[in-house]
């Protein structure tokens, strides 16, 4: 087989569309049943809207509940896997559900739009990489994946290597009045991969400035390392 005789513009039903950070997103209009009932992610919806990327979570998953809020769909399940195409972070892979396939298509074409947004606190070098996200109000996306309060701001943020992260995490906490949601590490609540995750709910305000210390103290310590990171977007904070 002659792979090059296969064009790269993809023209199969299930394909939505591609954006950033190696993130794809397609469409199933009618999973097999006997298949639905392996991914162990309930059998309500046969009508399946999949986000898939290789670098970065946070800010996929903030398109998604974005794209949740706009649609009648269902954040189904959230992996995390070890990947970042062979650094230290961890890409993602998310299933939504929904009644009609044209309201799940919608919802992986506004999660596509907003993955290219949300991609401009992504922070990659030789050295390693910082993740930030902040949402003024979290919805079931962020709720499902770390335990945001509904409808309470939620930020985020991630640094490899982990030591980064920890420093980033300790500072966000003593800048501002928040709340500690989800912490993850190597051993805790990753596929281990080189990180240290911190999760945070409060008041918008306190939160946004949590994340934004956390990410001056993380930047000056990733460049401090010897290189400057590439950034996939317009940082957006």
């Amino acid at each position: 087989m002659d792979v090059r005789s296969i064009s790269t513009h993809c023209a199969r039903t299930e394909f939505v569309g591609t954006t950033v950070l190696d993130t794809i997103g397609l469409v199933i209009s009618g999973i097999d049943p006997q298949l639905l009932k392996e991914m162990n992610i309930g059998t309500r919806y046969h009508a399946l809207g999949l986000l898939s990327s290789r670098t970065g979570a946070a800010g996929q998953i903030t398109a998604v509940d974005d794209a949740v809020k706009a649609t009648s769909t269902e954040v189904l399940s959230i992996d995390l896997p070890r990947d970042t195409k062979g650094w230290g972070g961890h890409g993602n892979y998310i299933v939504l559900g929904g009644d009609d396939v044209s309201d799940v298509r919608q919802a992986i074409e506004i999660a596509l739009e907003r993955t290219a947004k949300y991609a401009g606190e992504l922070y990659i070098s030789q050295s390693g990489h910082l993740e930030f996200a902040y949402s003024a109000s979290a919805g079931a996306a962020l709720t499902k994946a770390f335990g945001a309060v509904p409808g309470q701001a939620f930020g985020f943020m991630a640094g490899s290597p982990a030591a980064i992260g920890l420093v980033m995490a300790d500072i966000a906490v003593k800048s501002a009045s928040v709340q500690i949601i989800r912490y993850m590490t190597p051993s805790i609540g990753t596929s281990h991969s080189n990180e240290v995750i911190l999760a945070l709910s409060g008041d918008a305000a306190a939160v946004k400035d949590a994340v934004l210390e956390a990410r001056q103290a993380g930047l000056e310590l990733l460049i401090g390392m010897g290189s400057y990171p590439d950034i996939p977007g317009t940082p957006y904070l």
